[in-house]
């Protein structure tokens, strides 16, 4: 039975003398050159305050969530752990473990599957779990992708953004939906694409719309390796050409308006559409939005129904015949979870999703960005 849930998000500097430290903290392993991180920590000082506003937002969704389940049940506390920065997983590990907690829902808050986006937080939670012997054990909720309440979350984000636009072009407006690039090699080995197309068309579907399409943004490493394409930067000027005098970008791959979207959308992707004569639209990313919030509450309650429903059943089964059900053993094909739940580094692949419309697809593109 789960005394807690615990948000594990990417984490982000919350004051201007944390964002060099920060950066260090995320290219920690890589051969990042100090150019680029200092390039990068520009970014960050360009956002108001020199700060991300990823930490904040991530403790208004958790708090958000725990006045949900408190209202409508299970009342849980809600705890927040980050990969790069304060609070780090074992930070709050430890903090749960001093409160008497036992067992937690971890959700991890990236919508996408892949090996950074989903099974490295796994390990980060195993790693985090080493440091404290009396952590709590952490079972994982399943990919939400295409939970209807997030894409509800999303489609009134996307709504919005469609208002801006004049009623007489609002029809013919093309969605871009945005993601994180990673590398080729690491999307193939992994749902991440399919994950993307499957959220992308349930959200283009619910505002009944036919002209979208996919980009991928903020790549980062060398040059030479090849990442997921078509950059948003080269769909926005193939757009262009197409005559389209607005767009929609709807930065679904992430849940927060964190810097990558403030100032890879908001500022660099802006710019390239200014540049090309074509108005864009930003929708903002769900963030707390309470759609959101209401399908985080349903992994919550889900799980909660699962554990009574095997709970009663065991009750009821002939203690000579109960017996555990095995679970399957980790392989490269078997790393991201699907319900009911999952612990670290076990699950199963999911299912390819649709394949979305071209309309904005492009030339390959040599864009660099950063997580």
């Amino acid at each position: 039975m789960i005394e807690a849930v615990l948000l594990i998000a990417f984490g982000g500097p919350t004051a201007p003398d944390e964002i060099r430290p920060f950066l260090r903290n995320v290219a920690r392993g890589r051969a990042v050159p100090a150019a680029r991180l200092e390039e990068v920590a520009h970014h960050y000082e360009r956002m108001p305050g020199g700060r991300s506003p990823l930490n904040e937002l991530t403790v208004r969704q958790a708090r958000a969530l725990a006045e949900t389940l408190a209202a409508d049940g299970p009342a849980l506390p809600v705890f927040v752990g980050m990969r790069n920065w304060h609070p780090y997983l074992h930070e709050t590990l430890a903090e749960m473990a001093g409160q008497g907690i036992r067992r937690a829902l971890g959700i991890i808050l990236s919508p996408l599957r892949t090996e950074a986006s989903w099974e490295r937080y796994l390990r980060d939670v195993a790693e985090a779990r080493a440091q404290t012997p009396t952590a709590p054990e952490v079972v994982f909720a399943p990919a939400w992708f295409e939970h209807p309440q997030f894409v509800a979350a999303a489609a009134d984000r996307c709504r919005r953004a469609l208002d801006e636009v004049p009623p007489g072009e609002r029809a013919a407006t093309p969605l871009v939906f945005t993601a994180h690039s990673v590398p080729v090699p690491m999307a193939e080995a992994s749902p991440y694409v399919a994950d993307f197309a499957a959220a992308a068309g349930a959200v283009a579907a619910a505002l009944g719309r036919a002209r979208w399409s996919l980009a991928y943004q903020s790549r980062s490493g060398s040059p030479r390796d090849r990442w997921l394409e078509p950059d948003v930067n080269d769909v926005l000027k193939e757009l262009a050409r197409q005559g389209a005098p607005h767009v929609v970008v709807v930065p679904l791959g992430f849940v927060c308006d964190h810097v990558e979207v403030l100032y890879d959308l908001d500022v660099e992707a802006r710019a390239t559409a200014a540049t090309v004569g074509l108005i864009l639209h930003r929708a903002a990313a769900v963030n707390d939005h309470p759609d959101f919030i209401a399908a985080l509450a349903d992994l919550v309650r889900r799980h909660v129904a699962e554990g009574d429903a095997a709970r009663a059943g065991q009750a009821r089964a002939p203690s000579s015949t109960t017996q555990s059900t095995p679970r399957p053993s980790p392989s490269s094909s078997a790393r991201f979870p699907q319900p009911p739940e999952t612990r670290v580094s076990e699950g199963a692949s999911g299912p390819p999703g649709p394949r979305p419309p071209s309309p904005g697809e492009t030339a390959p593109t040599r864009r660099r960005g950063r997580r």
